[in-house]
């Protein structure tokens, strides 16, 4: 595996940082969308494991996230984040225009993953979207209705059972400790409404993966928006006890095992269907 120097482009908003790993001779490239007020960086072990089954991985910081530039964890719409998200598929495929691309998308990052598939119908061999926050989260909506806005951060216990998450998540300098702003949240909620629209995600084959204890993105109306975008091709795993990281749980390794062989079948089914 070769960790390659990270690719900047320009966005709206400044510069965007996007972190690359690669096989020595890649087989598939794999976009990674990380979650709020976090960094592609804590994902480095999913693009460890992706690599090892082929992969070339483009991840990027979104802006005001990680090493890339703007406010942090401020956005005014949604699509902000998806224009990003689009930027960095065009450059995977500029740089590997013979490789099927896979999609995988965290939280936010699964929010901006499903956005993206609706609106630009990127050409995708595979979606997979861990703990997306499609469904909002009514308990946390309901403090828009405050003001002022309670100064309320993301609780690092709440992400995952493994104690050694929460803690390194709170000695992570590159993450935003603060509290979430009111129109980055307003940008959220008024996303998840949005997909929720539709389209669905029609014959795309897709993974959605989640922990039965999250409440960042709860499980009952994550499951509601789901059913209403869920296509003809979809894989469910839902982790008793888990929390809002599956990917960073003590489950860890059966979820990248879920992850691994739902993509090993969804290349190969493509590559089948491209056989004359």
């Amino acid at each position: 595996m070769s960790i390659t120097k990270p690719m900047e482009l320009r966005g709206r908003r400044g510069r965007i940082v996007v972190h690359r790993w690669s096989a020595n001779e890649p087989k598939f490239v794999a976009l990674i969308a990380h979650g709020i007020g976090e960094h592609a960086g804590r994902y480095a072990h999913v693009a460890e494991r992706l690599v090892a089954e082929g992969a070339t991985v483009y991840a990027p910081d979104f802006q005001g996230h990680g090493l890339s530039e703007g406010e942090r964890a401020r956005f005014e719409t949604i699509d902000d984040l998806v224009d990003e998200l689009a930027s960095v598929y065009e450059a995977a495929r500029k740089g590997h225009p013979e490789l099927p691309v896979v999609l995988v998308g965290h939280s936010l990052g699964g929010l901006t993953s499903t956005r993206f598939v609706q609106r630009d119908q990127p050409e995708l061999a595979a979606l997979v979207l861990s703990g997306p926050v499609v469904g909002g989260n009514p308990q946390v909506e309901a403090l828009l209705t405050m003001d002022p806005l309670p100064d309320v951060p993301i609780d690092p216990r709440i992400l995952s059972r493994d104690p050694a998450v929460g803690e390194a998540y709170a000695a992570d300098a590159l993450i935003y400790h603060g509290p979430l702003h009111r129109g980055t949240l307003e940008a959220i909620f008024a996303g998840a409404r949005k997909v929720q629209e539709g389209p669905n995600f029609g014959d795309l084959p897709t993974l959605w993966i989640h922990g039965e204890g999250d409440v960042l993105a709860p499980l009952d109306v994550s499951t509601t928006a789901m059913n209403r975008i869920r296509g003809t091709r979809i894989e469910e795993h839902v982790y008793p006890g888990a929390q809002h990281e599956v990917l960073n749980e003590i489950n860890k390794d059966e979820v990248l095992n879920d992850v691994v062989g739902f993509l090993r079948g969804a290349l190969r089914a493509q590559r089948q269907a491209s056989t004359p």
